[in-house]
């Protein structure tokens, strides 16, 4: 029995790929890592490593994390710079009991030393981006005015492998414009991902401070131990947290979320509209789904071709100098 379960259509080839290994009783770790390394990678993915967008002084900082649900072993980084797989770098630091979580200086210096690749990330295509939003705005923008969305889609990954071992792993370029050094949810352990191999793993995607303040991935793995389905740990965390924040604070900021357990069950939800992920198992083929936000509830149907002939074009599509 194995699984993988990940957020965002773009985690399609990765997860095509991961599945293989798993089909071959490969590490659930070596199989999570190798396929968010594939998106770190795809340089049109705006959110993600090589082609993510930069931050409010056109720096690409990168943030990722990796957690190993047997020993509950976690390592992440924060504001890197100019490194070809930030995942790599967080499952490295994932083996030290201690100074396993690292940011900007000296997470580099900690890659440098390991011998992980340096790469430029800022691409000429997130270049353009950035100047377009530049002229848009006038100059800086007002932090206030950002959306999570704006080139944030964190990809976040759960995998299941046929030893019951459960991985969780992250990276993403976070929210464009950021105000430089600005961490969100998807290094932190609980908020955006955690692993528990007795019981599954979640990660989680969207406004990175909302995720953090309901600790939800671990909210998540908490409640499948207690014995629900993943699919209700999820419902139940997500559209908890939501109302939780719009109580407190007026509003919400987008919460998606996905887990698998350690039967290789798997859940979802969401308090937005047309979020995507990708599931496979031995059973299932990889396969992306799109979901309907219904209230307190969370429902999905796979992506038609049109669906997913249209999310290619739109983010190869050409782009020019405004």
């Amino acid at each position: 029995m194995w699984g993988i379960i990940a957020t965002w259509r773009m985690a399609l080839e990765g997860v095509s790929a991961a599945s293989k290994m798993l089909a071959k009783k490969e590490q659930s770790g070596d199989a999570v890592e190798m396929a968010i390394r594939e998106v770190e990678d795809f340089p049109y993915y705006k959110s993600v490593g090589f082609g993510g967008l930069p931050n409010a002084e056109g720096d690409v900082e990168l943030d990722a994390g990796f957690m190993d649900g047997d020993t509950l072993d976690f390592g992440s980084v924060g504001a890197l710079k100019d490194f070809a797989h930030p995942v790599s770098i967080a499952r490295a630091l994932s083996h030290d009991g201690v100074n396993c979580v690292l940011v900007g200086e000296g997470a580099e210096k900690y890659a440098a030393r390991q011998g992980f690749a340096r790469k430029t990330m800022l691409t000429d295509r997130a270049k353009i981006h950035y100047m377009n939003r530049l002229k848009a705005d006038g100059g800086l923008p007002h932090q206030e005015d950002l959306k999570p969305y704006a080139g944030h889609d964190t990809v976040g990954m759960v995998c299941l492998d046929e030893k019951g071992s459960i991985t969780s792993a992250t990276s993403t370029s976070g929210l464009f414009m950021k105000r430089p050094g600005r961490i969100g949810d998807s290094p932190v352990c609980g908020a955006g991902l955690y692993a528990d191999s007795h019981y599954g793993g979640a990660t989680v995607t969207g406004l990175g401070e909302d995720c953090m303040r309901g600790c939800i991935s671990y909210e998540v793995v908490r409640l499948m131990g207690e014995g629900l389905s993943p699919q209700e740990a999820c419902e139940r965390a997500v559209f908890e947290l939501d109302r939780k924040l719009k109580s407190m604070r007026g509003s919400a900021g987008d919460l998606s979320v996905v887990a698998m357990n350690a039967q290789g069950l798997w859940g979802v939800a969401t308090n937005t509209d047309d979020f995507s992920f990708v599931v496979a198992t031995e059973e299932l083929e990889p396969t992306v789904y799109v979901t309907e936000q219904r209230e307190a509830h969370t429902t999905y149907q796979p992506a038609t071709q049109a669906w997913l002939d249209e999310y290619m074009a739109a983010r190869m599509a050409p782009i020019e100098l405004r």
